[in-house]
């Protein structure tokens, strides 16, 4: 099925993607190459990877993409990230982390060193023209910012544009000191599509009615939404200023009482910043009715935890997957095709499906 998706640009005569995205298999298989292939993914803390000739595997969109990877830091201190799959006959390489300086396939010995470069293969040397750079192991961008760290597997946006976009906002903070805290990372598994996970993750238009502590926190009439290329923001004020940042003079905010930065990065990336911090969610299909969201939480400020809008999260989570699991069986019904937008309220939601119907019909 090659189905084109049309979302009109102009979102009060739009309509929202139809149900058929939500419950369609083969379109939900197309959603790997079509967008997450050409995706940024946080792939962790660079805690990872420590100290020089370390070396970290990780899978990328487990049970979904299933993307082996190799995460290494060569002697001058150089982060790389590469394919864990050995050029020869597709071996994983590196299967615990550690500490080595060559990566040695266990299969037939072929060696690289922690850069991915091919160095040497028993019993080749009567292959011709060997080795070629398809020898070597496929890189992939890797970004850093603060300890958080990023790979891109075929990427079709610059990830430091999304950051520099950020930047303007959140730039103040120290993000050089946020430290990554286990105890306030935890995941969640929903029975719904990822899509309407992150339909509901960029409105502000049900908290009134889904979460009533976290609406006597923000300023529902003053909730603000900012679209940019591939990521948007929710701005989260306060009606008090107890609880909000506190910014310096030159920020573009500076006199607001500012409670929470919602930044969304597609396709499944949430930047939730905090005066206490940030928490990171990153929303990762697994099939079309089960969805996992990995909340991982780096602390800047610990006597600003459980306070103002960045309290109750998990609270919270548990009000929007009650939300989300009741949207994704009420797709199911035949007699629901697609709905339409709130011009003043679902400025994200629109943004998102523009995006999808974009990458989509290319």
């Amino acid at each position: 099925m090659k189905k084109k998706f049309i979302i009109d640009s102009d979102i009060s005569k739009a309509e929202t993607l139809p149900s058929i995205f939500y419950k369609n298999l083969e379109i939900f298989e197309d959603l790997k190459s079509k967008i997450f292939l050409k995706s940024w993914q946080y792939i962790g803390s660079d805690d990872l990877i420590k100290d020089k000739n370390s070396v970290f595997p990780l899978t990328i969109l487990e049970n979904y993409l299933n993307e082996p990877i190799v995460l290494t830091k060569d002697e001058d201190n150089n982060i790389h990230c590469m394919t864990n799959v050995c050029t020869h006959r597709g071996n994983i390489l590196v299967f615990e982390p550690g500490k080595s300086k060559k990566l040695i396939c266990m299969y037939h010995g072929r060696r690289f060193n922690n850069k991915g470069e091919f160095e040497y293969m028993p019993e080749f040397d009567q292959t011709k023209n060997f080795p070629r750079s398809c020898d070597h192991l496929h890189k992939f961008p890797v970004v850093k910012w603060g300890k958080l760290l990023f790979a891109g597997l075929n990427p079709s946006f610059d990830f430091q544009s999304i950051i520099d976009k950020m930047n303007e906002r959140i730039g103040f903070l120290p993000i050089d000191q946020f430290m990554p805290d286990k105890t306030l990372s935890k995941d969640y598994n929903v029975n719904a599509h990822w899509a309407l996970y992150c339909d509901n993750y960029l409105e502000g238009f049900h908290i009134p009615f889904v979460h009533k502590d976290l609406n006597e926190v923000l300023d529902y009439n003053n909730y603000l939404t900012e679209i940019y290329d591939h990521c948007n923001l929710q701005i989260g004020y306060s009606e008090s200023d107890s609880d909000v940042f506190n910014f310096p003079e030159n920020h573009p905010d500076y006199g607001k009482n500012v409670a929470a930065y919602y930044y969304w990065v597609f396709p499944n990336m949430m930047f939730n910043f905090y005066p206490w911090g940030l928490s990171l969610n990153i929303v990762k299909p697994i099939s079309q009715s089960l969805t996992k969201i990995s909340f991982r939480s780096y602390v800047y400020d610990e006597s600003k935890l459980n306070r103002g809008a960045g309290n109750q999260l998990q609270k919270v989570e548990e009000e929007d997957e009650f939300v989300v699991e009741n949207v994704h069986n009420g797709l199911r019904s035949v007699f629901y095709k697609t709905g339409r937008f709130s011009p003043t309220r679902e400025q994200g939601v629109h943004h998102f499906h523009k995006l999808i119907s974009d990458f989509m019909n290319q």
